[in-house]
C-alpha cells in the first residue's frame, strides 16, 4: 500500500529507536531505519519486512548520510511524512571523567545530529506542506545535572525543538520533543532498575503522531514513577 506514511528514525537498531520502529509498522507506517550499528540495523529490517522497513547505516553527524536517509526514503517508499532525531550518546558525570574525544563524539551525535536532522528532512517538509518532526531529549534537558556535559547536550536538544516550533509555526509541520526520564536501554553499561523500558517511549512518540492534523503536542515528559527528580 503506497499510501502508508513514512516515518525516518536515527538511532534504530537498538532500545528507543528499535522499539519505536516496531510499534511504527505495527501501527501502519514504513520506516527508513538509521544508525552506525548495520548488522543489527539490518537484522531489524528483516524482522520488519522489506515491504515496510529499509536499513542505512548512516551517522547522524555526517551530512551526507543524514540526506541519504531522507533520498532513500522518497526513492524506496515515495514519500517522507516523519522524522524521528533519536540518536544519542551519553557520558559519564565529572568534567575529569570522559576523554576530550567522547565528549566530542557525543556533542556531534547529540547536538550537530539532531540539526542536521532537521536540515535535511525540513526542505521536504516545506515543499509537501505537511510533515513531522520528532526529537529525543530527556528529563536532563529541563534540569542540570551536576558534572554532566551530557544533560548540556539535551538543553541543546530542547532549544533546538523550540526554535524549530517557532519557525514553523503558522505551517502544518509540526514538533515534538520526547524528554524520558531513566530508560532501561543499552545506553547504560549498568542497566537501571524501576526504569522506564524502551516500549514506553515509543508509544509516546505513536500517541504524538497519531494526533488530528490540528494538533500538535510540542513535549511529552515521561519519568519511571518512583523517580524523583
Amino acid at each position: 500500500m503506497t499510501d502508508r506514511p513514512v516515518l525516518l528514525i536515527t538511532g534504530a537498531s537498538s532500545g528507543i529507536g528499535a522499539a519505536t520502529a516496531r510499534h511504527a509498522v505495527n501501527a501502519g507506517y514504513r520506516v527508513v531505519l538509521g544508525a552506525r550499528s548495520e548488522q543489527r540495523l539490518h537484522s531489524l529490517e528483516l524482522e520488519l519486512g522489506q515491504e515496510s522497513a529499509v536499513a542505512v547505516r548512516s551517522d547522524v553527524a555526517d551530512w551526507n548520510d543524514q540526506q541519504t536517509l531522507v533520498a532513500t526514503a522518497l526513492e524506496r517508499f515515495g514519500r517522507l511524512d516523519a522524522t524521528f532525531a533519536n540518536a544519542g550518546v551519553g557520558a559519564r558525570r565529572g568534567f575529569l571523567a570522559e576523554s576530550v574525544e567522547h565528549w566530542r563524539t557525543m556533542i556531534d551525535t547529540n547536538v550537530l545530529g539532531p540539526a542536521l536532522s532537521i536540515r535535511a528532512a525540513l526542505p521536504q517538509f516545506r515543499q509537501q506542506g505537511r510533515g513531522h518532526v520528532l526529537l529525543t531529549s530527556s528529563v536532563a534537558g529541563r534540569r542540570a545535572l551536576a558534572g554532566s556535559l551530557y544533560s548540556a547536550t539535551k538543553f541543546a536538544v530542547t532549544a533546538i525543538g523550540e526554535a524549530l516550533r517557532q519557525e514553523v509555526s503558522g505551517t502544518d509541520i509540526k514538533v515534538t520533543l520526547i524528554e524520558p526520564g531513566m530508560v532501561d536501554t543499552p545506553f547504560f553499561d549498568d542497566r537501571p532498575q524501576g526504569a522506564l523500558e524502551p516500549d514506553d517511549v515509543a508509544r509516546a512518540v505513536i500517541y504524538a503522531l497519531s494526533q488530528p492534523a490540528h494538533v500538535d503536542v510540542n513535549e511529552i515528559l515521561m519519568r519511571p514513577i518512583q523517580q524523583s527528580t
